[in-house]
């Protein structure tokens, strides 16, 4: 049997409607690392603010990373973090008026505000042999979506 591939799915005969994701995460950190970004004590600057903007770059790069996702105009995204005990949450609502959902964007910036704080932390993570046994990105998932009616 021979594979078949369609390419990009044709999303142009979809209605046009009001659409939202809103996705999270957890970073799971030592109570050191915590207390940096607690206190924004960190040698590279804010973490949350920093992380911010690597969500807000993702949020609008993800068609240039995953290759079935559509260019999308984005008209909002809000992040919000949390500092935890045990973690650093990343929530990220990302909404648009289109043909086709934003649960990758929210996705995507989730992932990338992790990963941005992570790289701001890792000096104070790696342990003596340069390993990292307390950071973990983790939980990482689509919390709701929606869409809306055609003529919002």
């Amino acid at each position: 049997m021979e594979d078949s591939f369609t390419g990009i799915v044709d999303v142009g005969s979809k209605p046009i409607i009001a659409r939202e994701a809103v996705a999270t995460g957890v970073l799971r950190l030592s109570s050191e690392s915590l207390d940096i970004v607690k206190n924004g004590r960190s040698v590279k600057g804010d973490v949350r603010e920093a992380s911010t903007v690597a969500v807000i770059q993702a949020v609008k790069e993800t068609p240039r990373v995953l290759p079935h996702c559509h260019p999308i105009p984005i008209e909002g995204c809000t992040v919000d973090w949390s500092v935890d005990d045990e973690f650093l949450r990343c929530t990220v609502s990302v909404r648009t008026h289109w043909t086709t959902g934003v649960e990758m964007e929210a996705l995507c910036g989730v992932n990338a505000g992790l990963l941005c704080a992570w790289d701001m932390l890792k000096s104070v993570e790696k342990d003596a042999d340069g390993q990292y046994p307390a950071a973990q990105i983790d939980e990482v998932r689509v919390l709701r979506k929606s869409k809306g009616d055609p003529h919002d």
